[in-house]
Order: structure tokens, then sequence, then C-alpha cells
């Protein structure tokens, strides 16, 4: 018998155990513990919370090997692994609450442009969102308000009026208890309503239970860079042609549309649409910018670099995503999420010694791929298409939070460039242990079925991917999923360079999944599981700040004060008295703990651009910059962000006058000014942060403020 190989154990450093705090602890039993109907805890703890969860998916596997996958999974939780709300909250729960989902998010079906179709995918929509899942659209597939409906012969009040449905379905379903659901809207550029969308949540109360993201093409930054014009169209049908419209018009161009029915295409199956309106593309890109500004919405999805780098980018046109942004989906697809904790693999942090555990990292790494993975089989979907789409693909989404927090304890600046090779590390080995992972189980339990299908090659899927036609492949050729996507996605491409055996392992075997990684923004999972670490790839919104939940049974949302997991864990190991913005030499933290309040707008997207590359689906950011930062400053963000290849960024700026967002500094409220109308009509006038007691209940201002403006009021 050989003697057994001797391996080199790497000296770790042994952490002080941070406390949890409290605001951690309350939404953990507020939106993760599993109780029982009268609202008993099951869980006794958060260990039990894991050992629940590792139990449901471990329940998967062959009877043999539960046990073992059940301790590995445990394992895995205790070490960085977070599993997505639905899935905390609602794996092992079968008992207490059977008829909830562990899939966070869905894409609706297209959206047709018939009042039955409207109503059915409402209807659709609604039984998402009671199994408490969010759901995301795309309404620019319906016609531009004032247009002539044929049937009723009536004019049609335009796509804003049926979001408008949606948004109190959406508030209704969710205030009837349990975890609240999410709606995105995505709408075209180019739709002759965009003005209106832009413009939306200038109304107060008006379409609060959505996320706004506006559909940009190439084409259009094209035109807003050249100061060009720009086309607002909208397909003609059918009935308009067979009525003697000239198609060869000056008003008629050829598009790219999500669907073909009821319409006329050409050989490349373009939409024959009619140009509404011709406008100066800065007009519109100055509309965007400064709804932005003062709204933060609406959202950038670059969609055409969506549909480029997409894996499954021979089946799938992608126009929606899930609530958050970091999963564009197909019809009925679904976002399966989870991420790790990254400062759970930070040793010896605050000192010259730190460093990152980048062996450990990739074990629960693998670990979590499988974890995930077992979703798929109890994943809950109501709909059978939303169902038959996760199972076919098994696509899912394994990103990160903590990247700000791991940062500064690895003394390093967020946004500076030791960060950006940082970051970028930290998603390529995420890509690489997944895949590899998705290869394993490939083997051990089979690929997803899309790989061993054969897929047509049309003249379409030649132009998308110039690549097919220089290896001699022609058109009515037949090609596996597993080789169109291994060896032609344009994101398998790029992973060949740093894996290539890796890459032709899964061209000639397939792959467990289409999609592995995407990054969330992880907000209550932050604050909550992981102790408020920073969420996903943000930095830290502040070092001490405050927190709007909602409280069932309370009239306005709660104020939560809460640190930074960084400084709590700088007080805890360094220097308890540490503190942001003392002024004593004694309490001062080091200039490496920055927060989004003083990094540069450009830093943001510097980071999600060194992260991009190497996440197979997208990325949910959002650029925080000061309440002072100028308009001329801020208004050519979403340009870098088109310049440095994302597919999609979000931003955000406090604006009292406009809503309050769910993370506020004590400083904006202090500084702001809130004035009450009483029933005599005289005025009273509260900062911010200064609690106000009102019907019953004590509130902080801003919030009462908000809750009445917005008219939620006494509705949770």
């Amino acid at each position: 018998m050989s003697a057994p190989k001797l391996k080199a154990i790497k000296p770790v450093a042994k952490t002080q155990q941070i406390v949890m705090q409290d605001a951690s602890l309350d939404i953990w039993d507020k939106k993760y513990r599993l109780k029982d109907k009268d609202s008993n805890p099951i869980d006794a703890d958060i260990d039990a919370t894991y050992r629940r969860v590792a139990k449901a998916l471990s329940d998967v596997e062959e009877v043999a090997k539960r046990e073992l996958w059940e301790k590995k999974f445990v394992w895995a939780l205790k070490h960085g692994a977070i599993p997505a709300g639905r899935i905390i909250s609602n794996a092992g729960a079968q008992a207490y609450k059977p008829a909830t989902s562990t899939i966070n998010c869905t894409v609706s079906g297209i959206v047709p442009d018939s009042m039955l179709g409207i109503l059915e995918r409402n209807l659709e929509a609604g039984l998402t969102l009671k199994a408490g899942c969010g759901i995301g659209y795309e309404f620019s597939t319906l016609r531009p308000k004032g247009a002539y409906v044929s049937g009723a012969g009536a004019y049609t009040s335009g796509p804003l009026s049926f979001m408008d449905i949606y948004d109190k379905m959406c508030f209704t379903v969710s205030s009837a208890g349990g975890r609240r659901g999410a709606q995105m809207a995505t709408f075209d550029v180019s739709h002759p309503d965009v003005f209106d969308f832009v413009r939306a949540k200038r109304e107060d109360g008006r379409l609060r239970q959505f996320n706004l993201s506006l559909l940009i093409t190439e084409e259009f930054i094209e035109a807003v860079r050249a100061d060009g014009n720009w086309d607002l169209t909208f397909p003609i049908s059918s009935k308009e042609i067979e009525g003697g419209l000239n198609l060869k018009g000056d008003n008629v161009v050829w598009k790219h549309f999500p669907t073909t029915e009821g319409y006329t295409t050409n050989k490349q199956g373009l939409v024959a649409c009619r140009i509404y309106e011709t406008i100066k593309a800065q007009k519109l890109w100055n509309a965007i910018m400064s709804s932005t500004y003062d709204f933060a919405e609406p959202g950038f999805i670059l969609i055409d670099q969506v549909n480029k780098n997409n894996n499954n980018w021979f089946c799938e046109d992608i126009r929606a995503t899930n609530p958050c942004g970091e999963q564009p989906l197909p019809p009925y697809g679904s976002c399966l999420l989870g991420s790790v904790n990254l400062t759970k693999f930070v040793r010896n942090p605050f000192t010259e010694e730190a460093f990152f555990d980048w062996e450990q990292y990739s074990e629960v790494i693998e670990i979590f791929t499988r974890m995930l993975d077992n979703v798929v089989e109890i994943n809950g979907l109501p709909l059978e298409n939303q169902r038959k789409e996760i199972e076919y693909k098994r696509r899912h989404g394994m990103g990160f939070l903590g990247l700000g927090s791991a940062i500064t304890m690895l003394c390093m600046k967020y946004g500076d460039q030791n960060s950006l090779e940082f970051t970028d590390r930290i998603a390529k080995d995420m890509a690489v242990a997944g895949l590899t992972a998705g290869l394993d189980l490939a083997r051990e339990k089979g690929p997803a079925p899309i790989m061993e299908d054969e897929f047509d090659v049309t003249a379409t899927l030649l132009f998308k991917q110039p690549d097919l036609a220089k290896d001699g492949i022609k058109v009515g050729s037949k090609i596996k999923g597993k080789v169109l996507l291994g060896k032609y996605s344009r994101y398998m491409q790029q992973v060949a360079e740093v894996a290539p055996e890796l890459v032709d392992a899964i061209i000639e075997e397939g792959c467990r999944f289409s999609h592995h990684s995407s990054i969330a923004p992880t907000g209550t999972i932050s604050l909550s599981l992981a102790n408020n670490v920073s969420n996903g790839i943000e930095p830290s919104f502040a070092h001490h700040y405050s927190r709007n939940v909602i409280r069932e049974g309370k009239k306005s949302k709660e104020k939560v004060d809460v640190f930074s997991y960084e400084l709590l864990s700088y007080r805890t190991l360094i220097n308890d008295k540490a503190m942001p913005f003392s002024s004593e030499p004694s309490e001062a933290l080091p200039d490496y703990f920055v927060s989004s309040e003083n990094i540069m707008p450009r830093a943001h997207v510097d980071i999600q651009a060194a992260a991009q590359k190497w996440v197979d689906s997208s990325i949910s950011k959002t650029i925080n910059v000061p309440t002072d930062c100028e308009y001329e400053e801020f208004k050519d963000i979403y340009l870098y962000a088109a310049e440095k290849g994302l597919k999609g960024c979000t931003t955000f700026r406090f604006n009292p006058e406009a809503f309050q967002g769910v993370l506020v500094k004590e400083s904006d409220l202090e500084n702001t000014t809130y004035s009450f109308t009483l029933e005599d009509g005289s005025t009273v006038d509260f900062k911010g942060n200064e609690e106000v007691e009102y019907d019953g209940e004590t509130h902080t201002a801003a919030n009462l403020f908000d809750a009445l403006k917005e008219g939620y009021y006494g509705k949770f």
C-alpha cells in the first residue's frame, strides 16, 4: 500500500465571533423563520432554519446518499452559502404552507395585445404572486394610447392603463399575508408611449408595486451619442393591411418584435411597423435621465447585450426580467437564486496579513451548486408552463453578497484597481467552480434536457452567431443544444479562454443547467442571515444608517437602526470605540472604510463590469449617488454603463420630495423637513428623523409623510 500524500495545512487565524445585531435577528424571525398557523416558532434558531433547508434539499438525493448530502449542505450553509429568500422560507415547510414556491421570481408569458390575453396574464400573475413569487412582464407589446381597436369600435387607453390593473392586483394579493410579491415592467424605448412610461412614477401612489425598466437598444445609444433622430413605432395589424395600407410608404419600417401573431413579417422575420413620431433621441434621453435623477426610475436594461450574451441565444428572445433585474428571462422563465457570503472567507481581517481563502470558497460553491440544482425538483411553481421551463433548462443564478464588506476587511477601497482585480477573480472562480460542478452533476444525474435536444440552424441563427458559418454550418443543419451553448455562446467562448478542457467536456457531455450565475440585490438576506454585510455587489450603503421595514399590522414603515458588518467586525476585533465621522482620533476608522456616499458613480460601474464578464446572467446593481450630486455629473452614468458592456443597472438618489427609499442615512433625514397639514388647515413641520404620534402609533416623520402621500398608510 502506498504512503498517503502529505498536504500542507494553511494556518487560519481564529476570528472572534461577531454578535448578531438585533435588527438581523428580527428580520430572520419575521421573514425566514418557520412558524405554525398560530405564529409559534418551528425553527428554534438560525441553525435550525439551516437544518430544515438542508434536509429538504437532501431529500431529493438517492436514499443512500441523503444523510451524507444533508451534512454537506449544513456545512455549506454555515460557511457562507445562503439560498434566496423563498428557499429559506419555504423549503421543508410544506406541512405548514403547502401552496408556496421555493422560486423567488418568474417572468410572464408574452402579454398579447387583446383584452382576453391581458386579463389571462393578469390571472396567471395573481396565481404566481399568491405562491410567493415576484414576476416580470413586458408591456410594450400593447398598442399605444389612442390606437383604434376595430373589434370594440373604440380607442385604446394604452399600456399604462392596463399596468394600473396589474398594480392593484399585486397589492391586493401581496397584502393577503405571507411574503410580499414584487413586479417588474419592461418597456421598449421605441414604443410611442415611452414618455408616459418614463414619467409614470411622477404621479403620487401610481405603479408603486412595480419596478420600471426601459429596454435600451444599441441603436438608441448610438442615436443619443450622435444627437440623431429616433423613431417611435408600433406594429401594423394585419387587418390594417387588408384594408389597403401601403407597406412601401415612408412611415413604415421593419423591426424585430417579440411576437409576430396578427402582424405582417418579411423573410427575415421582421415585423412591419408604423412610425408614429420621429423625435430627437436626446429629448427622450433627457426625459429618462431627469426621471431617474428625481425618482430612481426607470432602470436601464441593455437588451441587445442581454440577448447577444445569453447562453441560450439559439432558442430564447429575452424581453423581460425578474423584479430586480439580475435575471433576464424568456417567457415563463424562473429565477432560482442563491448567494455566497464573501466575508466568510476573509482571514485575519483589517491586518497586513489579511487574505481570502480561495480554496474553501470553491468548495462551498461546488456544494452550493448541487443544492440549487436540487431546488428545481421542489420548485412549487403554480403554472405548468413555469414548471416545464425550469425543468427543461434548469437555470439558476448563484451570486455573492458582502463584496463591499469583504473588500474593506481586506484593507482595500471599493472601486480601486486592486478591488477590481479581486472582483474579477471572485466572479471568475465562481464561474469555473460552478460549471465544473455542473459537468459533474451531468455525468451523475444527466444534463438538462435542452442539452441533448437538436435545434434547426436558421438564417437568423447564422446572423446572430457568424462563427457557425465559419465552421461550415449551413441553414437546415441540426445541432444539439450542448454544442450551441458550449461552443457558440459568447459567454462560454470566454470561459474557454481560462478553462478550455472544462468547456470541451461540456460541449461533449452537456451541463446540468444552462445558466449558473447572477448577482441579486440580497437586501433582507444580507441584513438578516448575514448580519448586515453589504448587499450583493454593492458597497455598504453607510456604516450606520436606518432601514425602513414593513411590519404587518403597522400603518407605516418602521425605521430600524443598523450597523454595517465591517464596522461591527472592526469594533469587535480592532477598536471597540470606532465610529464613522468621529472627530476623535481614538475613534477614527481607516481610510479604506468607504461607503456609497463617498464612492464616485463610475467606480460602481467599473466594479459591475469586472464581475459581469464572468456572470452568465446579469447583475442587479444600484448606483447610489449623493443627494447633492449635480444633474450634469449624473446624466452620463448610463452612457458609461453602456460603454463598459453592462447588461443593466439602476441609480438611486435620496429625494424627499419624491419618495423614501428602503435605506436612509440619518444625515439625510436630519436635513429634510416634512410639512403636515392639520384638519384646521394649519401646518406643522418635523425633521425626517423626528418621532411623531399619529393615529395611536409612533412613526418617524419621514415614514408617516411617505405613507400618507403614497396612499399605503394602514394597508400593510
